[in-house]
């Protein structure tokens, strides 16, 4: 018998995994629901078949777990405070954060790109650029032996 080995999820399903879990992370610090509740709900609204939805659930749940954590790497690399980014940049931030603490399997090149494409998509003009200013300082704080390979 033969088996068909899978390589894991494709980087376009990873791709719309992080779109989903940047919506629902704008959801939870928009709303402040419990992110188990918003993550029934996006499960509920949208198609999953496509997507990684380990990862979806992971960033989800682990952005909320960890976020004085991942705020006070963010703060320590902005030129202002955390209160002024928009609430899309602020989620996007997190998630690169999230990312380059706990999903050392992503490059950091990737996560950056991923972030600046989400801010691009969803951000106000010029967004993309501020958030490619900060992930680049998160991964030199926090990869930095792989960024200066």
């Amino acid at each position: 018998m033969i088996r068909k080995v899978t390589s894991g999820p494709t980087p376009q399903q990873r791709r719309q995994s992080r779109k989903f879990a940047l919506q629902a992370l704008y959801q939870w610090q928009m709303t402040k629901k419990p992110a188990s509740q918003i993550e029934a709900e996006f499960v509920a609204d949208n198609d999953f078949s496509k997507i990684d939805r380990e990862y979806f659930s992971e960033v989800l749940r682990g952005v909320p777990a960890k976020i004085e954590e991942l705020d006070g790497h963010i703060t320590e690399v902005l030129d202002r405070p955390l209160e002024q980014l928009t609430p899309i940049e602020l989620a996007i931030l997190r998630m690169g954060a999230y990312e380059f603490m706990h999903r050392i399997d992503v490059p950091y090149k990737v996560i950056i790109n991923e972030g600046v494409d989400l801010s691009k998509k969803f951000g106000a003009n010029e967004a993309h650029r501020y958030v490619n200013g900060v992930l680049d300082k998160l991964a030199h704080k926090l990869r930095m032996a792989e960024v200066k390979r």
